[in-house]
């Protein structure tokens, strides 16, 4: 897109942002506005589905991590993006929102405490906010403020103001412990681990259970930014996760990769040199997996907590990132995943004319050459790339196609993108890999997720409108035959754009998704 409408487009948004500003709640959620036109669009399509349950082993669960589905952005430690339970069905679904700060805000990583309240983390032009909210109502019970982030001034300075959720450092990825606390690294390259308390009164707090810092171990100096890079001697935290031995990984977006030691505070890391990490990473007993702009990895720990490199599996990275990645290199976390006993990990490459999916065998002393299942071409060519995770479950994957989304001015106007989402098995055998059927669902942005209950896969969806209407579908496939089932209205207008926020299934059946001004809901009607 070019330089010049980019500008105009973070103007005009500026301008409707303005227009639209709420002031901040602590107690009630506001509604967030729809934009004219959304009286013109359908408000629901297709017909409630029944609940078709997806057989096969759920991911293992993790000792350090609250239950499977409640802990974090991919649902799981091995990032497989499925849910246990059913998400909703599309039974008269209803729709609800709470409406964020002035300016906008975005609640990205939903998780769920033993008692189902929502803990999330919720990106602001004045900061991260970290907030404890009711599951039902969307109301701020307590809320936290986290440090904030140089590469959101920078983007402020510059009113761009929709590249404040491309940097993934500061607080973007976290996670819920097995104790209902919530870690994360933020912007002062601090580790912390909050906790959520009810006083006798009724009212709830955040406190701070823990805060570790790395400074001695990153470089840390962050002040300045420049096109959403660091310009000084900077390494911001990525994403942080724990292993089965209860260290808490972390790894930098200059290719850090680290381990802290909850019990006495010891810090162990290694660099990958001119190599640069912007996705999370998933874990599971024998290691954890890493994917940097330039390989996949497996690592393990040393008696000292040291990362040692298992195996490194290099990719094709391209010749530089294109309209819908954050980066060059692959935008997926990898997902570990396998049945009959077979154990594999994928991640998607970043090739020229068309993205590949890439499956690895896991084990670890295979020869060069003998680790690699299969590479599958998905989408169109030269419109195919994905910045967000692949949905594991069994021995399927599926992916989507976020080719030409950039941020949330590249979606006005009635615009859309190419598209396309795929579902791709690796053999019974191992011997390659499949694909078993592919839909033309626009689905810009979102992390997709599956609810093993029902096997309906969810997107947020918007297609192209000849008025310009910008409308924003949550929208339920069928797992197992790529058909769409149904779709509802969530919104019209920049206001409802997910912008990289994933969708999130509660254990009550709700859907919730992140959106640039809040956070919204999608429920059944009752009865």
């Amino acid at each position: 897109m070019p330089t010049r409408f980019r500008r105009r487009g973070a103007l005009a948004l500026a301008a409707v942002c303005l227009a639209w500003a709420l002031p901040t709640t602590t107690a009630r959620a506001e509604e967030i506005p729809r934009a004219p036109g959304h009286r013109l669009v359908d408000d629901y399509r297709g017909a409630a589905a029944a609940a078709r349950p997806v057989p096969g082993e759920a991911p293992p669960q993790h000792p350090y991590l609250a239950p499977n589905g409640r802990s974090g952005m991919h649902a799981d430690a091995a990032g497989s993006a499925t849910y246990p339970w059913n998400g909703p069905l599309g039974r008269s679904p209803q729709v609800r929102s709470e409406a964020m700060a002035a300016l906008g805000g975005e609640c990205a990583n939903v998780t769920f405490d033993r008692a189902g309240r929502i803990v999330t983390v919720c990106g602001t032009f004045q900061g991260f906010l970290v907030k404890l909210l009711d599951p039902r109502t969307l109301a701020t019970l307590a809320e936290h403020r986290l440090p904030q982030r140089p590469s959101t001034v920078e983007a402020i300075s510059r009113l761009d103001f929709s590249r404040i959720f491309k940097d993934t450092s500061g607080g973007a990825y976290s996670y819920l412990d097995d104790q209902d606390r919530l870690v994360l690294a933020d912007s002062r390259q601090h580790v912390v681990r909050l906790k959520h308390e009810q006083a006798a009164d009724g009212s709830w707090h955040f406190t701070v259970d823990a805060d570790w810092d790395l400074t001695g171990h990153v470089p840390h100096d962050c002040t300045t930014w420049t096109n959403l890079r660091p310009t000084g001697d900077c390494d911001p935290v990525t994403s942080v996760m724990p292993d089965w031995q209860g260290r808490i990984w972390w790894v930098t977006r200059q290719g850090r990769v680290g381990t802290l030691d909850p019990a006495d505070g010891a810090v162990r890391s290694l660099r990958l040199a001119g190599e640069e990490i912007q996705n999370s990473f998933s874990v599971d007993r024998d290691g954890v997996s890493i994917v940097s702009d330039h390989a996949l990895y497996s690592f393990t720990a040393r008696a000292d907590g040291t990362p040692e490199v298992v195996w490194r599996e290099v990719y094709d990275r391209g010749t530089g990132a294109k309209p819908g990645s954050v980066n060059q290199g692959s935008g997926t976390t990898p997902d570990l995943f396998g049945a009959d006993g077979k154990r594999y990990v994928a991640i998607t490459d970043n090739a020229d004319d068309r993205m590949h999916v890439l499956v690895y065998r896991r084990d670890a002393g295979l020869p060069a050459g003998g680790r690699l299942v299969c590479e599958v071409p998905v989408f169109g060519s030269g419109a195919s790339t994905t910045d967000n995770s692949l949905i594991s479950s069994g021995n399927s994957l599926v992916v989507e196609n976020n080719y030409g989304y950039e941020d949330v001015t590249s979606l006005t106007f009635g615009r859309s993108v190419p598209g396309g989402v795929a579902r791709v098995d690796v053999r019974p055998d191992g011997s390659g890999c499949d694909t078993v059927w592919e839909s033309a669902v626009r689905s810009p942005s979102t992390v997709p997720k599956l609810s093993t209950a029902n096997g309906l896969l969810y997107f947020y969806a918007k297609d192209p409108h000849p008025l310009g209407i910008d409308a924003w579908y949550l929208t339920a496939v069928d797992f197992r035959t790529g058909k769409e089932r149904w779709r509802k209205l969530t919104g019209t207008g920049p206001l409802y754009d997910n912008n990289w926020a994933p969708i999130t299934l509660g254990p009550d059946g709700t859907a919730y998704v992140g959106v640039f001004n809040g956070l919204l809901a999608v429920r059944d009607a009752e009865g």
